[in-house]
């Protein structure tokens, strides 16, 4: 077992990879920047080093001072959590060299399925349904418009090396795509450093179904089910749940079947997520490979029972899998909200600044993420989410119950937050009757738009 780890991250999901390591008997290093000098990981770790100013690039991207820390700590291993260095294959090569084991895959496959084209070709080549686009990157606009015109508009203009909703375009006819493909190619460079980009077909008003993986170093995998991330706005998950009401115990069955099977072929290890396009004829697509913990995790782990970081620190630890696939059950249903500190009716507008009193939610089946305390300050240089609510109930209209229970129990006061928007959402009858897709919070953005002003 690995006795000392350094986590290479903060907020909500610092925290819960410190206390499952605590659970675990494992000494912890937290690091920090200047603008998280008072966070929660810091007090909850073993030891905490800050690792420079409150930009991230020179702290927590900064690949150099982490390693520093983990040496001068004695660390044996470090685990990335999700975002900043998370899927950066420098990084994982770094540590490998080093003698520091990452709590992730190898930096080859982090290379490989982090790059959209390849991961797409290499799915394909395994024999996992893709979506019709490009064979690899578009060196051309008038490439991009044969492929276009070959396989049918609306088509998607993506970064190669995209995430995170940025980098993507719908294009519905030529006059667009010849506007929007220079805008996709800068963004891509702004963004990633890579103005690399491919098209595909766009899959008009699919559900976005996730296969969560665990795959250990002596060729074990199992899928632990699934989540529905079809709730997002610009691309950017706001609700998840799991099970996914989109598809059947039989499709269910296949695609988990098929996404063990490309995990082994390519001799995949630690936990990862492959997601999918389900179409409204139940037809599937490959989308991308995620090689990290997921945000979502959660939902997964309350309809499973499965600790999926306790699981990913096993498995760098050589461990071999404990259970076969027919041990996997799924119990009834979770969903996870991610609480935001943004005003929603001024378009979503970050909103740092001090928490000055603060109620968490409670009761059977709800579980709080989080890191912020009163007296907490927001910092501004960050992520907006200060917290997910994961709940779970014996079925679906349980889950929303009480999530909306909860919801109404979180209170939060000094900055605004998107608590009541995602009400909003939970009392739709669309959404409450599971009729919705990827779209879905467009028309709720909408409404919620008219309702309360902003812009």
């Amino acid at each position: 077992m690995l006795n000392k780890i350094l986590v290479a991250n903060r907020g909500e999901i610092a925290v819960r990879i410190i206390r499952a390591c605590r659970e675990m008997g494992i000494k912890t290093v937290a690091v920090y920047s200047e603008a998280d000098k008072e966070a929660l990981h810091t007090k909850l770790a073993d030891e905490a080093i800050c690792i420079g100013p409150a930009i991230s690039s020179k702290s927590y991207l900064n690949m150099k001072a982490i390693i520093e820390a983990a040496c001068l700590t004695g660390c044996d291993s470090i685990h990335p959590g999700f975002g900043f260095l998370s899927e950066n294959s420098n990084f994982a090569r770094i540590c490998e060299e080093i003698g520091i084991k990452f709590i992730g895959p190898s930096y080859k496959l982090i290379e490989l399925l982090g790059n959209k084209s390849k991961a797409k070709e290499t799915m394909k080549n395994i024999g996992v349904p893709v979506i019709p686009g490009s064979e690899g990157l578009v060196n051309s606009k008038e490439e991009s418009k044969k492929i276009a015109e070959n396989i049918g508009y609306p088509v998607m203009l993506k970064a190669s090396s995209g995430g995170g909703g940025r980098g993507i375009r719908v294009v519905q006819d030529e006059e667009e795509l010849d506007k929007q493909y220079d805008i996709v190619k800068q963004e891509a460079i702004n963004s990633f450093g890579d103005g690399s980009i491919y098209i595909e077909k766009f899959i008009e008003n699919p559900r976005h179904v996730e296969i969560q993986i665990l795959a250990d170093e002596h060729n074990n995998a199992v899928y632990l089910g699934e989540r529905d991330c079809s709730i997002q706005r610009r691309n950017q998950k706001v609700l998840e749940e799991s099970p996914s009401l989109a598809i059947d115990e039989a499709l269910r069955k296949k695609m988990g079947t098929i996404a063990v099977k490309a995990v082994k072929e390519i001799g995949y290890t630690n936990a990862g997520t492959i997601e999918f396009l389900v179409d409204k004829n139940k037809n599937f697509y490959f989308m991308e490979m995620n090689t990290r913990l997921q945000v979502e995790h959660p939902v997964t782990e309350f309809v499973t029972g499965i600790d999926i970081v306790k699981e990913q620190i096993k498995i760098a630890s050589g461990m071999e899998l404990t259970y076969k696939q027919e041990n996997i059950k799924v119990t009834g249903h979770s969903m996870e909200v991610r609480v935001n500190a943004e005003n929603p009716s001024k378009n979503f507008m970050p909103c740092p600044g001090k928490i000055t009193g603060i109620n968490f939610p409670g009761g059977n089946g709800i579980r709080i993420d989080t890191a912020i305390y009163s007296g907490y300050t927001v910092p501004q240089n960050y992520d907006s989410m200060i917290a997910k609510i994961i709940v779970h109930g014996k079925d679906r209209n349980e889950s929303i119950a009480k999530m909306k229970s909860a919801l109404s129990e979180f209170i939060i006061e000094g900055i605004d937050t998107n608590i009541d928007f995602i009400l909003q959402i939970l009392d739709n009858e669309n959404f409450k009757n599971n009729n919705y897709d990827t779209s879905f919070l467009k028309r709720i953005f909408r409404t919620y738009i008219n309702k309360y002003g902003g812009s």
